[in-house]
């Protein structure tokens, strides 16, 4: 499954304020998890970070924990479980396009 994560900046402390916090909670080394694979991270300013990643279902309580063990205080979280549409968007393409041809 993919695993789309919004972390929101904490705005009421500073950049070092939020650096020191991470470092505190080894951030760096422990998110994600072992098992995930990070599919894009990226900056969008005045949200915060997005991060997607590609994991098994059965790791999904894992990054729960880290997030919850590492993030808090830092970042606000909101998920969103997606998966890969563009083999079914393929699929569906060519079906229609049989059903065009044959009409």
């Amino acid at each position: 499954m993919l695993l789309t994560v919004f972390l929101r900046h904490d705005q009421t402390q500073n950049l070092e304020q939020l650096q020191d916090r991470l470092d505190g909670a080894d951030w760096w080394h422990g998110f994600p998890p072992e098992g995930c694979e990070v599919v894009s991270w990226v900056v969008a300013m005045g949200i915060g970070q997005i991060v997607t990643l590609r994991l098994p279902a059965s790791k999904l309580n894992a990054v729960n924990v880290e997030l919850e063990r590492r993030a808090w205080g830092v970042f606000g979280t909101d998920f969103y479980p997606t998966y890969d549409f563009l083999p079914v968007r393929e699929r569906l393409t060519r079906e229609s396009d049989e059903r065009r041809a044959t009409a």
